[in-house]
């Protein structure tokens, strides 16, 4: 088996970010769910130490965006200068490997878009 190209490589690096991102959106809608239920009231007498914790575990994963963000971004342009070079070089990459990468920029893009 062929070792992957530099194309593969970027594009699968493009998908995990914007997995990750997406898991990182389902976690604060879990945590915001998690805090509504505890500030409709609770007769748990840890109830406010494990509000704050929840607050602050919110905070430390809305804090996360930006960076990512970054990276997604980052790895977009990463993957255009690949697809570049893959057209300059009379496309070395089959049409399959192109067509995976637009899709992944596309992921990529919207991510971002989302992020904003």
């Amino acid at each position: 088996m062929a070792p992957p190209s530099k194309l593969q490589v970027t594009t699968l690096s493009l998908l995990r970010l914007v997995k990750e991102e997406a898991s990182y959106h389902k976690e604060l809608e879990q945590q915001q769910a998690r805090i509504q239920k505890l500030e409709s009231g609770s007769n748990d007498e840890n109830a406010e130490y494990i509000l704050n914790q929840e607050r602050k575990a919110l905070e430390e994963t809305k804090q996360v965006f930006p960076t990512l963000k970054e990276k997604i971004k980052t790895a977009v342009e990463n993957l255009n200068e690949q697809l570049e070079k893959n057209k300059e070089a009379g496309g070395e990459a089959s049409t399959e490997e192109v067509t995976k990468a637009h899709e992944a920029v596309a992921k990529g893009l919207e991510a971002m878009r989302e992020a904003s």
